[in-house]
């Protein structure tokens, strides 16, 4: 049995209601790193100096040695661009994510986050890459980081990102932590919960794009003014969906050592201006974002298909193609993942059984379906779903005319094609069914097969919505 580990899905093409406070258009959370002293540095206890996001072009890491410009730049940011940073943001709800060891190399910076009542989440240990780190090695990390954050700043964490992690990142970190969000994902404008550690674990996901970062790396921003107009583009877009009913998250993410030098320091104070333009802007913290999600939005118990076993799926879906579980035998050896656990992705799962079947199968699918009104329904002897979808069009009330109309149009279908008549009822009226048997029947049977073949699918699809919701 294969299973595929991503949810390539997520909310799909409607997103719940965030239903953010006071009816905000519109969520942006602003997020500093503070990382400067937590980098690597054979101070620290590293192999080699550090060599990632500075203005240092193409710089790598130097083996047993310091790197005096590259510490420099470092120093930058905690000397000054924490400041200026700070004084610009110090009216708002920001979110720091703190490398232990700089939080504890940084008395002044950390008592002015607290001045401003700025939450202070965890940013792993050290600002080091965990990609090549055992299980063991990145628990051990983990653990450090939540004492050593709770020893500085008086408080454990409740929100944790690491940045440069590896596969087991979410995992340790929800199984070791007691996190209100972990913020290790690029994945979504919303937060959205996994299972992680054994538990439902929210997870608050960051950006990429809307980040200063992007200074540091070659395909990124040269100027301020690209940052401004990114950041102010992502808003305008973000807001229009929430004045359109659909309201988002815009997460920004800040360096000391990036954001903090003058130039794109101004940059970001325009940007935050046209921000403060706008009715309906809920500035917050990642934790605010957290505790409001997990209370409007809690995580939802739902039949996870693609975790079950062959013998619940068939039990669960084997009828959705009438009378054929084999062909939900065939759809859980494929390979199904989170992207499946809804309607659309078991549906698309059982089709391409379908689809892919011999034509004796697939005519044994049709075979399978009952006439409309016809003998089996009279007899009430109809599968639960057939007996709903003909019910619902009043198929089970009609007058002996019309029962004596559908015997006739049945008869004729049947006998020219072999097959019975097939609508997916549930879309259709009496005298809309009664108008595609007349227009159907005159059809060559290639045509009609496919179309039989079709109506067969939507029937399917109609009754995993039913059964799963969208």
């Amino acid at each position: 049995m294969s299973r595929y580990p991503r949810d390539l899905t997520g909310y799909g093409e409607v997103a719940p209601a965030a239903g953010w406070p006071n009816g905000a258009r519109i969520a942006v959370q602003i997020v500093l790193n503070y990382e400067e002293g937590g980098e690597n540095n054979i101070l620290h206890g590293d192999a080699a100096s550090e060599a990632f996001l500075s203005e240092i072009t193409g710089a790598s890491p130097w083996v047993g040695q310091r790197h005096w410009n590259m510490e420099s730049i470092y120093e930058y940011g905690a000397r000054a661009g924490f400041w200026r940073v700070f004084r610009m943001l110090g009216d708002l709800p920001v979110t720091v994510y703190g490398v232990a060891t700089a939080l504890a190399r940084a008395p002044a910076q950390v008592a002015a986050m607290h001045r401003a009542g700025w939450e202070i989440a965890s940013h792993g240990l050290k600002w080091v890459e965990h990609r090549d780190m055992s299980v063991e090695e990145e628990s051990a990390q983990i653990l450090e980081a939540i004492r050593l954050h709770t020893e500085v700043t008086g408080k454990a964490p409740r929100g944790w990102y690491t940045g440069r992690c590896s596969m087991n990142t979410v995992e340790l970190a929800a199984k070791l932590g007691d996190f209100a969000y972990i913020a290790d994902s690029y994945a979504d404008d919303l937060p959205y919960w996994v299972k992680a550690g054994g538990k439902d674990q929210l997870i608050v996901p960051y950006t990429m794009d809307c980040n200063d970062m992007r200074f540091a790396i070659q395909a990124g921003f040269t100027n301020g003014e690209q940052f401004e107009r990114h950041l102010i583009d992502s808003f305008d877009l973000l807001y229009a969906e929430g004045q359109q009913g659909a309201p988002k998250m815009l997460s920004i993410g800040l360096h000391c050592r990036l954001a903090g030098r003058p130039g794109r320091a101004q940059a970001l104070q325009r940007a935050l201006d046209h921000f403060r333009k706008h009715d309906g802007v809920w500035f917050a913290t990642r934790e605010q974002i957290a505790d409001h999600w997990a209370k409007a939005h809690p995580p939802v118990q739902t039949p996870r298909p693609s975790e079950m076993d062959k013998q619940t799926f068939v039990a669960e879906f084997g009828g959705i193609f009438e009378h054929s579980p084999w062909i939900a035998e065939a759809a859980h050896a494929l390979e199904l993942g989170p992207t499946h656990d809804c309607a659309a992705g078991v549906h698309s799962a059982l089709s391409r059984m379908f689809r892919t079947a011999s034509d004796a199968q697939r005519l044994g699918v049709l075979t399978a379906h009952p006439d409309l009104a016809g003998k089996l329904a009279v007899a009430k002897r109809l599968t639960a779903e057939s007996t709903a979808e003909q019910a619902s069009v009043g198929l089970d009330a009609l007058t002996d005319a019309e029962r004596a109309d559908f015997t006739r149009m049945n008869d004729a279908y049947t006998s020219k094609f072999g097959f019975p008549f097939i609508i997916a009822v549930r879309e259709n009226t009496k005298s809309s069914i009664q108008a595609a048997f007349q227009r159907r029947i005159g059809n060559d049977r290639a045509t009609e097969l496919a179309e039989a073949c079709r109506q067969v699918e939507r029937i399917a699809e109609l009754r995993l919505q039913e059964k799963l919701g969208q």
